[in-house]
């Protein structure tokens, strides 16, 4: 399927609009309409970009807008295997599952691991959308592109919550197996998603080495032989980036349904402010809520209690 993204002016959108039969109900955040015209999938954000999905995306593309095929982000990329000087792989210019998770140093909220099919083909659209590391990324803007990203990237999102992390721990699974399972099965579900010759890489966010990934996967690891570990991949990987903002966007909408829910802003991290606002938990509603809510084997449990034993 061939994707076109670019970014037009107010003028050429109102046009674009007036042409189209546009839906501009239940859509996703960020997204101002969507249509359907010839086959194709045309998708408009308030950013002002728009987004033609489908077989003749870049025919229709020209036909609507206009614009000369120099300036269309549909590139031809090699599929041959290429590397740096340094034999580093160039994972931008293949097609690669990636995958990275979310949640893991939080006290409050779950674990959250996405795995993302990022084609050859993607690539220069993610760069035109300004997809980058999510930790470097405000949670609006986090928000704004996980909700385009999903809308056209085969992935799978797996929500740990904390109930089901803490009845984990206390059957002694360490974090680290926690992560490797489930992102042995996110990765596991997107190659059902997709054709699995056509993935040259599946590159997983390095949170431990090879060995002790494998050991705790709980399972064969899929097209192990093209399986690769990266540390700081998100910098190295559009597919592990695209993972890395997909993860984070399903932490943060989490835990602003907590702040709404309990009526108290849950922080994020682990520092004294998160024992600050545990202890305010424990005071409006008992230590059973705040474990059902965080990781009680975090040390901001115990610092929550000592601070509200003070007040005593």
């Amino acid at each position: 399927m061939s994707h076109i993204v670019k970014k037009l002016d107010s003028n050429e959108i109102e046009q674009l609009i007036q042409r189209l039969q546009v839906d501009t109900q239940n859509l996703p955040t960020g997204m101002r309409a969507r249509a359907k015209y010839e086959g194709v999938t045309i998708s408009i954000y308030n950013s002002q970009k728009v987004m033609f999905q489908g077989k003749n995306a870049e025919t229709l593309w020209h036909k609507l807008i206009g614009h000369s095929e120099s300036k269309s982000l549909v590139k031809s990329i090699s599929k041959k295997k290429q590397a740096t000087s340094t034999h580093r792989i160039r994972y931008n210019a293949h097609s690669c599952i990636g995958s990275d998770e979310a949640g893991s140093g939080d006290y409050f909220g779950p674990l959250t691991v996405c795995a993302c099919y990022v084609s050859a083909q993607h690539v220069p659209i993610l760069k035109e959308l300004g997809v980058d590391d999510s930790k470097r990324l405000t949670d609006k803007k986090i928000v704004a592109l996980a909700e385009q990203l999903v809308t056209f990237l085969p992935h799978s999102l797996l929500v740990l919550d904390n109930p089901k992390y803490n009845e984990r721990k206390q059957l002694g699974w360490s974090q680290v197996k926690m992560k490797a399972v489930l992102h042995n099965e996110c990765i596991k579900n997107v190659l059902k998603k997709v054709d699995a010759t056509e993935v040259d890489y599946i590159v997983i966010d390095q949170f431990a080495k090879q060995e002790i990934y494998e050991h705790y996967a709980l399972g064969a690891i899929p097209e192990r032989q093209k399986t690769q570990f990266e540390t700081k991949g998100e910098s190295k990987s559009l597919a592990i980036a695209a993972a890395s903002i997909i993860s984070r966007y399903a932490f943060v909408k989490h835990m602003d349904q907590l702040s709404k829910c309990y009526r108290i802003e849950i922080l994020k991290g682990a520092s004294h402010k998160v024992d600050v606002t545990a202890a305010k938990v424990i005071e409006k509603y008992g230590l059973e809520v705040l474990d059902g809510m965080s990781k009680s084997h975090f040390s901001n449990r115990n610092k929550a209690l000592a601070l509200v034993n003070s007040k005593r």
